[in-house]
C-alpha cells in the first residue's frame, strides 16, 4: 500500500514539470511571435516619399570686405599701441590711425648717430691714408728705379769710359816713363864721355845718373800702376758696380712689392672703414624708418575695423586691440575696406568637398539681419585645409571658401557672422529616405525595409545628400515603410580589421540572449553625410 502511493506521488510530480516544461516553451513561442508583428510599432520607421529634393551644403562664416588694406605693425619684436583711433570711424587718406611706442628706437637712433659720426671719421681717414699711401708708394717706385738706372750707367760709364781712360793714362805714362829712362841714359852715357875729357865736373856727372835713375823707378811705377789697374782695381770696380746693379734692381723689386701691399693694405682698411660706415648709416636710416613707422596713417579712405574683431581666435587668449596693448612684428591691426562689395569666409568640410564648385549659387543669411537673404557665387575653394583648425582637432579637415556676395551691400560690415547655403543641385520628384536609415553591408548600400511587420535588408542606389536626407535613384518606391535606426553588428569588418560598431535596435537588445553563436553577421556600416555610390548624378 506503501509503495503504490509513492509511485502515484512521484507519477503526479512528474506530471506536474511536464506540464509546467510544455507551458514554458508555449509562452516564449508566443512572445517572440509577438516581437516579430509588432516591430514596426516597437522601432522608428520612415515612410519613403516623392517630391522636390534640394541637395545643399550649409555652413556657418564671417562677412569680410572684398576689398580692403590691411594694415600691419611694422616694427620689429614687440611693441605697445599709445593711440589709437576708434572702431568704426570713416577716416580719409593720410589721418592718423595708430601710434605705437617708439621711445627705446629714439634713444637708441642718439647712440646710432654717434657711432655714425665715428665711423665717418674713420672712413675720411682711411680715405686718406689711402690717397697718401699710394702717393708715397709711386714715389718710392720712382726713386728706386731712378736708383736702378743709375747703377747701370754706372756700370756702362766706367766700362765704356773711365776704364779705358785710365788704361791709356797708365799705358802712356809707361811710354812717357821709358823714353825718358832712354832719354836719361842717353844724356848720362855723354856725360860720362865728357867727364873722361874733363868737360863737366863729377858733379853734374853724378846728377845725370840720379835723373837716370829717378827715369828707371818712374817707368817701373807706372808699369806697376797699369798691372794694379788690370788684375785689381778694375775687377773690383766692375764687380761693384754689376753689384749696385744687382742691389738696385732687386731694391727696385722689393720697393715696388711694399709699395703694393701697402696701397692693398690701405684699399683694405678704406673698405672697412666705408663698410662700417655704410652699415652705420644703414642702421640709422633703418631706426629713423621704424620711427617712422611707428605712426601709422591711412592709405586711403575707408570705415576702420579692428583685425581683433574681425578675426576669431581658436585659442581663445588674444585681446581685444585697444590703448596699451602690446603687439608683435607682421600682426594685423586695421582692415580699412575701400569699397562696399563684401564676402562671405566659410569653412567647407572634407566630405562636403566633392559637392561645391566654382560659380555654385549660395544663399547668404546675416544673424545681425534677421530675414533677409543676400545671393553670392562660391568664387574660391582653398587648395589646402585651414591649420587653425587642426591645431584644435588634427582629425577635423576643413577648407576656407570665398564666396562674393552679389551687388554692394553698404549694410554689412566686416565681422558680422553668417550662414551659407550653398545650392548644389535640386531633384523634382525625387525618392528620398533620412539619411540615417541607410546603412553598407560591404560596399552596398541598403535600407531595413519594413514588409508584413518583418524588417528585411534591401539594397539601394543612392545619390548625393544634403546632411538630411539621401537621394534614392533606385530600389524604393513612395510610400515604402523603412526602419530609421536600422540594426548594426556588433563587431564590422572592413579591409581585415575589426572596428567597434555602435547603436542597436530594441529588438536587438531583446534577442541578444536568444541568438546562436554560428550564425553569420554581415559586414554594415551606416552612410556618413557627403557620401555616395558610383553612378550618383549631381
Amino acid at each position: 500500500m506503501s509503495s503504490n502511493t509513492k509511485f502515484f506521488s512521484k507519477t503526479k510530480a512528474a506530471i506536474i514539470i511536464l506540464v509546467l516544461i510544455i507551458a514554458a516553451f508555449t509562452f516564449a513561442a508566443l512572445n517572440q511571435t509577438s516581437d516579430s508583428n509588432n516591430l514596426a510599432d516597437e522601432v522608428p520607421t520612415y515612410t519613403v516619399k516623392k517630391g522636390d529634393l534640394a541637395i545643399s551644403v550649409t555652413e556657418s562664416g564671417t562677412i569680410k570686405a572684398r576689398e580692403q588694406v590691411i594694415i600691419k605693425n611694422e616694427l620689429e619684436g614687440r611693441t605697445t599701441v599709445l593711440y589709437l583711433i576708434p572702431e568704426a570711424t570713416h577716416v580719409k587718406k593720410g589721418d592718423l590711425l595708430v601710434e605705437l611706442d617708439a621711445s627705446e628706437l629714439e634713444d637708441q637712433r642718439v647712440t646710432q648717430e654717434i657711432d655714425v659720426q665715428n665711423a665717418q671719421s674713420s672712413f675720411i681717414g682711411a680715405r686718406e691714408n689711402l690717397a697718401v699711401t699710394k702717393n708715397q708708394a709711386n714715389s718710392d717706385i720712382k726713386q728706386a728705379e731712378l736708383d736702378y738706372e743709375f747703377a747701370k750707367l754706372d756700370l756702362n760709364k766706367y766700362m765704356e769710359g773711365e776704364y779705358p781712360n785710365q788704361l791709356k793714362e797708365n799705358e802712356s805714362k809707361i811710354v812717357l816713363a821709358d823714353e825718358e829712362v832712354q832719354r836719361t841714359k842717353e844724356k848720362y852715357d855723354w856725360s860720362v864721355t865728357l867727364r873722361k875729357e874733363k868737360y863737366i865736373s863729377p858733379t853734374e856727372l853724378k846728377s845725370d845718373e840720379l835723373a837716370w835713375k829717378k827715369a828707371q823707378l818712374e817707368l817701373q811705377l807706372a808699369e806697376n800702376a797699369l798691372e794694379l789697374l788690370k788684375n785689381f782695381t778694375h775687377k773690383r770696380k766692375l764687380a761693384e758696380l754689376n753689384s749696385d746693379v744687382e742691389q738696385t734692381e732687386m731694391a727696385l723689386e722689393r720697393v715696388r712689392r711694399k709699395a703694393s701691399a701697402d696701397v692693398v693694405q690701405a684699399e683694405a682698411e678704406f673698405k672697412a672703414a666705408e663698410s662700417r660706415y655704410e652699415r652705420e648709416q644703414s642702421i640709422l636710416e633703418k631706426l629713423e624708418n621704424q620711427i617712422a613707422k611707428a605712426t601709422i596713417h591711412a592709405p586711403a579712405d575707408g570705415m576702420v575695423v579692428y583685425a581683433s574683431s574681425a578675426e576669431f581666435s581658436w585659442r581663445g587668449d588674444d585681446e581685444p586691440l585697444q590703448e596699451g596693448s602690446e603687439v608683435r612684428e607682421r600682426e594685423e591691426l586695421i582692415y580699412l575696406p575701400t569699397a562696399n562689395a563684401v564676402n562671405a569666409e566659410v569653412n567647407i568640410h572634407e566630405t562636403n568637398l566633392n559637392k561645391v564648385d566654382l560659380g555654385l549659387r549660395v544663399q547668404v543669411e546675416i544673424d545681425a539681419l534677421p530675414g533677409k537673404i543676400y545671393t553670392g557665387t562660391v568664387a574660391k575653394i582653398a587648395p589646402m585645409p585651414d591649420a587653425r583648425f587642426a591645431w584644435m582637432n588634427p582629425d577635423l579637415k576643413v577648407y576656407p571658401t570665398q564666396i562674393e556676395l552679389d551687388g554692394d551691400n553698404p549694410e554689412l560690415r566686416t565681422g558680422m557672422s553668417c550662414k551659407a547655403t550653398i545650392l548644389v543641385d535640386s531633384f523634382s520628384d525625387a525618392v528620398y529616405v533620412p539619411i540615417q536609415s541607410v546603412v553598407r553591408v560591404g560596399d552596398q548600400p541598403c535600407v531595413y525595409k519594413i514588409e508584413n511587420g518583418q524588417a528585411t535588408r534591401h539594397p539601394v542606389e543612392i545619390g548625393l545628400d544634403n546632411n538630411r536626407m539621401v537621394h534614392v535613384l533606385d530600389g524604393l518606391g513612395s510610400g515604402d515603410k523603412v526602419m530609421m535606426a536600422p540594426p548594426l553588428t556588433e563587431a564590422a569588418v572592413q579591409d581585415g580589421k575589426a572596428t567597434a560598431t555602435a547603436g542597436t535596435t530594441k529588438q536587438q537588445q531583446k534577442g541578444s540572449g536568444r541568438s546562436k553563436s554560428n550564425e553569420t553577421k554581415p559586414d554594415i556600416k551606416t552612410i556618413r553625410p557627403g557620401s555616395s555610390v558610383e553612378g550618383a548624378a549631381k
